[in-house]
């Protein structure tokens, strides 16, 4: 995975990493788009971009909860070796 899933423009104040540490020390199984920019200072729609970014590249999965809402969760990294060999 890069360093930031940023295309360009200005250098991100949020990695990568920062979004994914925001699933790794909660508790709950699944988090909304809105629950993750409410955790960082990023607006929800650039959230939702980077969240869909960091699914790009197999660390995140979603699933649409009607509307427009998603939730995510972290890829299973168990899952990910059982399915590469």
């Amino acid at each position: 995975m890069p360093e930031s899933s940023n295309k360009g423009g200005r250098k991100p104040r949020v990695t990568d990493e920062n979004l994914l540490d925001v699933f790794r020390t909660t508790s709950d199984p699944v988090l909304s788009t809105a629950e993750v920019a409410d955790a960082v200072p990023i607006k929800r729609r650039g959230t939702l971009n980077r969240l869909q970014a960091l699914e790009e590249y197999s660390e995140l999965e979603s699933k649409r909860i009607g509307g427009r809402n998603t939730v995510w969760w972290l890829v299973d990294e168990a899952d990910v070796s059982n399915t590469e060999g």
